[in-house]
């Protein structure tokens, strides 16, 4: 299993990217879980790249020894229109080539779409995945999907359902934490939800937040929208493992009986794309990550590698 870091808190403070390799070293973690960047790949955007800033990442990957676990992106390939679908495969496209030159054999992304327009927006997440997916296989890349708040979808069981149909195993599921109580409606069974996912998870994301479903968790003005319509809003957030409501406890005794810090390595791996992933995805306050960025990757290794 990898342990990676989300390094969009450090993005979101500084474009430099030799620094930004460098502090995820200096926190004890061997693996950067690339997040959209507006140098490399950008939200919603064509990918970037250039020769200069590849060059710059390559030379920090090999002064600290840090790896790219895998690469986030995140498009509109479920619309709600054809033109921004067609732009994100595109983009898809030039991101596989990207992650492919860089040896990253997995790339983790969102439903998107539109919770208003579920059926326009599923139809074309299946039209662009049946263009996509065999290019995604030819090029031995593990492509895995979340559901986030304000997709479509944002069911867990729904979005595993998904990605079990293509039967691939260059097609995986990952259960984002601080994303569960949209997934569940606000029950946070982490236990079932895990579990239903199977041999489709791959990737776990490691952060906090309140239960949004519950009253005065969130606080948004005009008063109707705590109420949350879908059309509405969505709020969670991103915080250190016990500032909110996950349950962790459960979430790492089951990913210990699912064995998921060592099922990929084992013969009859289920999926394509090397190891499980482990990300820790907390950005909710920068300020602090100097102290809750090892004491995560300790908990983690704590929990699923001792």
């Amino acid at each position: 299993m990898k342990i990676a870091f989300d390094v969009d808190v450090l993005a979101k403070q500084s474009m430099d990217i030799n620094w930004m390799v460098h502090q995820v070293a200096d926190w004890g973690y061997k693996y950067i879980e690339q997040s959209p960047h507006p140098r490399i790949n950008p939200f919603y955007k064509h990918p970037l790249f250039s020769k200069e800033c590849e060059m710059e990442y390559r030379k920090a990957l090999k002064e600290t020894g840090v790896e790219i676990s895998s690469f986030i992106v995140v498009y509109r390939w479920s619309g709600p229109t054809e033109e921004q679908r067609q732009f994100a495969v595109a983009n898809w496209k030039r991101m596989i080539e990207i992650a492919a030159d860089m040896g990253v054999s997995v790339i983790n992304t969102e439903l998107s779409g539109d919770p208003n327009q579920q059926e326009i927006c599923n139809g074309m997440w299946f039209k662009s995945m049946e263009e996509l997916l065999p290019i995604i296989e030819k090029n031995k890349i593990r492509v895995e999907i979340q559901s986030h708040p304000y997709d479509f979808c944002e069911l867990n069981n729904e979005t595993c359902d998904m990605v079990k149909s293509f039967r691939s195993p260059y097609l995986g599921y990952v259960y984002s934490s601080p994303h569960g109580f949209f997934y569940d409606e606000g029950k946070g069974d982490v236990r079932s939800m895990l579990k239903y996912a199977g041999d489709e998870l791959t990737h776990v994301l490691f952060a906090d937040t309140y239960n949004q479903t519950l009253d005065c968790r969130y606080i948004a003005n005009p008063p109707w929208l705590n109420g949350r319509g879908k059309a509405d809003v969505t709020i969670h957030q991103h915080l250190a493992m016990g500032e909110g409501d996950v349950d962790f406890d459960g979430i790492f005794e089951t990913l210990r009986e699912m064995d998921f810090a060592n099922r990929q390595l084992k013969p009859d791996a289920p999926k394509a794309g090397g190891d499980n992933i482990a990300c820790v995805s907390m950005f909710g306050f920068p300020e602090k990550m100097d102290k809750q960025a090892p004491e995560a990757r300790e908990r983690i290794e704590r929990e699923l590698l001792e």
